[in-house]
């Protein structure tokens, strides 16, 4: 399946039912009971973002500050997407069963282009007595036409439990669970939210054969040199404001899907990377933003072969983020950069104005 685009998908919903310790929210004391407002209807975001509008099938990542399906609405604009012929993922912590019936009621066409990724949020699922109602949520996805995914963010505190959740991950899902890493989110360099060295945490988590952690492991603290064609061929998009930007530390540099809604979007890539590593890279590199490094695919990231031989991804997701976004897109070259760092400088100038009027 073809994969013109990868869109990262930012939920204004910063409220989340857990309190885990080592969330965004949580550090930065975001969390918050506020109206969700969205950019516009769903009916207009499906016309921004239709195939022919972006160049052909992309796939949409779907994702809130806090609990990401929280706003009852959100499932009109997934829809959307998927109608478009688009492939989507929602990242939840996996304890509000109603929505899950309501995704459930989509169509076998709809549903085997979307995916949910089960984020596991152990000590405050046993606090709050959520275990078997997370598992039981997870196990009607799995047992559907809808992609799976369960990933864990490590830390510290989940020590002593480690052995207890690979079991019940073998137990109720198949496989263990994908470890991330937990970053410090007030920390300028994007440092390790651990008290262990790099090296000592690393060897803590990586008993969970997970190709996750090991390509965020291989790459923390990396900065990256190389050309990044993230912004062209990804993007950051704000649904309360139909903002699309390039990258992180690039909103400066975003358009809106909403502005000309009936001609095609003007994306501009990064080009040179300015964060101090790309801490996100097990989403954006595994899918090809940067050509030249070719290591494992999202496919890896994402999927778990199960004890019966069944895969938690399945479908068109399947088949689509087993795909390279080099390999569905021309690569630039010398001449393409220079014109795209020209149109860099037009936007940047571009949205300055917009602010000061």
């Amino acid at each position: 399946m073809e994969l013109k685009k990868f869109i990262d998908i930012h939920v204004p919903i910063s409220s989340c039912n857990l309190k885990c310790h080592y969330c965004y929210v949580t550090q930065t004391n975001m969390n918050n009971k506020e109206k969700v407002n969205f950019c516009c209807d769903s009916n207009t975001f499906k016309k921004a973002l239709t195939k022919e509008r972006l160049g052909g099938a992309c796939h949409f990542n779907v994702c809130g500050l806090g609990e990401t399906l929280i706003p009852s609405n959100l499932i009109d604009y997934v829809r959307a997407l998927l109608e478009n012929g688009h492939t989507v993922m929602i990242v939840t912590n996996g304890t509000l069963s109603k929505r899950f019936d309501d995704y459930l009621l989509l169509s076998d066409d709809l549903k085997k282009r979307l995916g949910f990724k089960f984020s596991f949020h152990y000590l405050e699922l046993m606090r709050l007595n959520l275990m078997d109602t997370f598992f039981e949520n997870a196990k009607k996805i799995m047992n559907s036409p809808i992609s799976f995914s369960l990933e864990i963010t490590p830390n510290d505190e989940y020590e002593p439990y480690i052995n207890d959740i690979k079991e019940i991950c073998l137990k109720e899902v198949g496989a263990f669970c994908h470890v991330s890493v937990p970053r410090l989110e007030v920390s300028k360099g994007i440092d390790l939210l651990s008290k262990h060295s790099l090296k000592e945490f690393y060897d803590v988590w990586s008993t969970f054969d997970s190709p996750m952690f090991e390509f965020k492991m291989r790459h923390w603290g990396e900065k990256r040199t190389e050309y990044c064609h993230a912004g062209l061929w990804s993007g950051l998009l704000d649904l309360s404001s139909g903002k699309l930007s390039p990258c992180y530390n690039q909103r400066g540099m975003g358009i809106n899907i909403l502005d000309n809604i009936d001609k095609p979007l003007v994306m501009c890539p990064v080009g040179k990377c300015k964060i101090p590593h790309c801490y996100n890279g097990h989403s954006f590199l595994t899918l090809g933003v940067i050509p030249e490094l070719d290591e494992e695919h999202y496919i890896d990231i994402r999927d778990r072969v199960i004890q019966d031989g069944k895969h938690w991804m399945k479908n068109d997701v399947y088949n689509q983020i087993g795909e390279r976004l080099s390999s569905h897109n021309d690569k630039l070259n010398t001449k393409d950069k220079r014109k795209f760092k020209t149109v860099r400088r037009k936007i940047f100038v571009k949205n300055i104005i917009k602010k000061l009027k």
